[in-house]
């Protein structure tokens, strides 16, 4: 721990050596190739990495391509793109929270990734995305897009094999808690396909969760005989030096952070013949500054812990995976004020999933999501005055060819905002947000 410490200290000079290490990857002998990024590298195929060729689910290999810091394979071409067209349908679209879009098909988002091996023990991940509807011009009200930093993963890693051992040990400069995370029911990767647009998600959720392109943390980890898997990060506000890892993201609308605030993630994995299963916990403290304009004075507490677990079966032509989630948040105020009417407060997570993929083409799967808490007028300003929202989200999916999706979802709202009917004393009911989302996503 003391010297995860000091290397944490140190985080300047990780941002010279990580410029160094991307110049290193793009001027580095490259080898065309038609394939994204990482598959030629590997020289694999989508299913050897994801779990039915379904991104982001990773199969063991994938895994073990991750946590060895995308080092396997050798050196390409480092440029990838992805694109997202998508068609939104709310049931009774409301201005106050669907997307001015609805009905309307439109492309979504566009990503670059710079990613793939650098030098036998560092790899990198990084993503840049366009959100073609970012936001509306206040004056004219027509919608404005904009660039801005996604995912970031630079990684030194090692592995040590021996007639009975197999030791992994790495260290990642990262931009989200839980981005390092190997396993899909992560925070930072449970949700398959970005669905901004409408209602399709609940507006409350604990704040590992809210943390992403908005922090800068170094993380040291271990995966030991490929059972227990060990990591420690620490967190800050990614401005001033880093604030590369969050570029693109206003300061006033930047979460602030105080000082270092750790995380922690164990978990335990075993795989035998095509069965693979973990179960895992998690933990995060933070302290966020009400202004973030200002970053001074006393600051809101959140204290995260969370339980998870995931089981995969893979056997041509079939994929199964179920996935488990449980987050609980604590929030407390302490001397702040104006954040919210309770001294203290809690925020439940609870995500369940389950997917069948045939032939790594077709397939299906079906979610639901629960997010319960205390009644607090100032934190969610509604009539209930409470986050309580469920529903189901049925899938449908087809990839015709590799990097090629085609999929439907469906938001089915049970309860919205504490309540399934009337919930906002203007007669509105949970199901008149339900959100039919199709999508097109694509890659090279």
């Amino acid at each position: 721990m003391d010297s995860f410490i000091c290397l944490y200290r140190g985080m300047k000079y990780s941002r010279l050596l990580a410029i160094i290490l991307v110049i290193q990857a793009l001027l580095s002998p490259l080898v065309a190739d038609a394939l994204p990024v990482f598959a030629r590298q590997t020289g694999q195929n989508c299913v050897a990495c994801h779990a039915g060729g379904q991104f982001p689910e990773l199969t063991s290999y994938g895994r073990l391509f991750k946590l060895t810091g995308y080092t396997i394979g050798t050196r390409t071409v480092p440029l990838s793109v992805m694109g997202v067209a998508s068609f939104t349908k709310s049931a009774n679209p409301d201005s106050d929270v669907a997307f001015a879009k609805d009905a309307v098909a439109l492309f979504q988002t566009g990503s670059i990734f710079l990613a793939g091996k650098v030098t036998d023990n560092v790899g990198v991940f990084s993503q840049w995305t366009y959100n073609n509807y970012d936001h509306q011009d206040l004056g004219s009200g027509k919608w404005k897009g904009k660039w801005a930093s996604d995912n970031f993963d630079l990684r030194y890693a090692d592995r040590f094999i021996g007639p009975t051992e197999d030791f992994i040990f790495g260290f990642s400069l990262n931009n989200n808690p839980s981005l390092t995370d190997p396993w899909s029911t992560a925070p930072a990767w449970i949700q398959y396909v970005p669905t901004k647009f409408g209602v399709t998600a609940p507006d409350a959720s604990p704040i590992i969760s809210q943390l992403g392109t908005q922090v800068a943390g170094l993380t040291a980890y271990t995966f030991w005989q490929q059972t227990l898997y060990a990591e420690v990060s620490a967190y800050q506000t990614s401005n001033g030096a880093w604030s590369f890892l969050s570029q693109g993201t206003k300061s006033q609308d930047q979460t602030n952070l105080k000082g270092v605030n750790p995380y922690v993630r164990l978990a335990l994995s075993h795989d035998w013949g095509p069965h693979s299963a973990m179960i895992g916990v998690l933990a995060m403290n933070a302290q966020i500054y009400p202004d973030s304009t200002n970053p001074v004075g006393p600051t809101t507490r959140y204290r995260d812990r969370g339980i998870d677990a995931q089981y995969q079966y893979l056997l041509d032509p079939h994929t199964v995976t179920a996935q488990f989630s449980f987050i609980r948040e604590t929030i407390t105020n302490g001397d702040v004020t104006g954040v919210a009417s309770n001294a203290s407060n809690t925020l439940n997570q609870l995500r369940l999933k389950a997917s069948y993929v045939y032939r790594a083409k077709y397939g299906a799967s079906l979610s639901y999501f629960s997010t319960t808490g205390s009644s607090d007028a100032t934190l969610y300003p509604d009539v209930a005055a409470n986050p309580g929202t469920r529903g189901w989200v049925p899938e449908v999916f087809w990839t015709p060819v590799q990097y090629l999706r085609i999929g439907v979802q469906y938001y089915a709202y049970t309860q919205f905002h504490g309540a399934s009917s009337n919930y906002d004393g203007s007669g509105r009911n949970a199901k008149d947000n339900n959100t039919l989302f199709l999508y097109v996503w694509g890659a090279y």
